[in-house]
């Protein structure tokens, strides 16, 4: 029996693979010949997941990968109607980026609090400014998307004594639904988006919607950068609708040294760094081997995409 042909879409460094030596042929694409290679691999490993060339490339008919991993957490830019007709498993990177970005957004929401920006500031322009800071113990988070990385940010905010309210797609136990978002939001001292990208969440942070927080209020997006209309965003922080917020993520990446946003004022910018901490790519490919020797042994594959809603679904679902 033939072994199995890996394909690997080649962002650098690529992955180390060196555990499959003789259990498996790993060959290597870029997004020009990704399309030509896809029909005759088994398995379809997306390591640059920045790239859009998968639902370009994707075979409509014909032989095709049987599973399809992405070294990401969002599936957003490699689903499409023809990949979601094949048939073929999809897997994300659920479990490396939890505790990473939780680490960031307790880091953004105590740099605002203690006005960590305003100090660094000051400090350049050598100005002795004193000022009292705000305490996180007691004020009101919402986190907005129930999957691992929300889960991650409302324990860790738990931590500091925030009060939080985790609001999914669903309404469960603990999770509010969506329907309880604005209520929810305008009494928020700290809104922090975690959610996936999919046709329901595009653009739902609006100015409709900042128009709701309290003028002391922050907002933090390390879920999608098409959650937020960034423009609306701008014009809430210009007007000071609210007190501050941070994207790191963005609709276009990365952003442009032209971009408006690097001078809003009270806007925080960071290039979709909040999930890669040291050794993060080792991470993933760890990951993808253990997972590959699953496959291989005709076990269950963890992390399976709904493709229907484009993201894993949690296990405590309501039915």
């Amino acid at each position: 029996m033939n072994a199995p042909v890996i394909l690997v879409l080649e962002a650098d460094p690529p992955p180390r693979l060196g555990r499959l030596t003789g259990r498996a042929v790993v060959r290597y694409a870029d997004e020009r010949t990704l399309a030509d290679e896809l029909p005759g691999a088994d398995v379809l490993l997306v390591w640059d997941f920045t790239s859009d060339a998968v639902r370009e490339a994707w075979p409509g008919e014909g032989p095709r990968p049987r599973w399809v991993h992405t070294a990401s957490a969002g599936v957003d830019r490699l689903l499409c109607p023809a990949l979601a007709a094949s048939g073929t498993v999809v897997t994300n990177a659920r479990g490396v980026f939890e505790l990473p970005i939780a680490e960031y957004v307790a880091g953004l929401v105590l740099a605002f609090a203690k006005d960590l920006p305003g100090t660094l500031d000051f400090q350049r322009r050598r100005s002795w400014r004193h000022r009292e800071t705000r305490t996180l113990a007691g004020s009101r988070a919402v986190v907005v998307g129930a999957g691992p990385v929300g889960r991650e940010i409302m324990r860790l905010l738990h931590g500091l004594g925030v009060r939080v309210a985790l609001v999914g797609r669903t309404a469960r136990r603990t999770i509010h639904g969506v329907e309880d978002l604005e209520r929810l939001a305008s009494g928020a001292d700290w809104v922090i988006s975690a959610a996936p990208l999919t046709p329901e969440t595009c653009g739902m942070f609006d100015a409709r919607f900042f128009g709701l927080l309290q003028p002391s209020a922050h907002f933090v997006n390390v879920g999608r950068g098409a959650l937020t209309v960034e423009e609306d965003l701008a014009e809430a922080l210009r007007r000071r609708w609210l007190a501050g917020a941070a994207l790191d993520v963005f609709q276009e990446e990365p952003l442009g040294p032209d971009s408006p946003l690097w001078d809003v004022p009270g806007l925080l910018v960071s290039p979709h760094m909040s999930g890669d901490t040291a050794g993060w790519r080792d991470r993933l490919g760890e990951q993808f081997v253990s997972m590959y020797e699953l496959w291989e042994g005709g076990g269950s594959l963890p992390n399976k995409v709904n493709i229907g809603l484009g993201y894993v679904p949690s296990t405590d679902i309501a039915t």
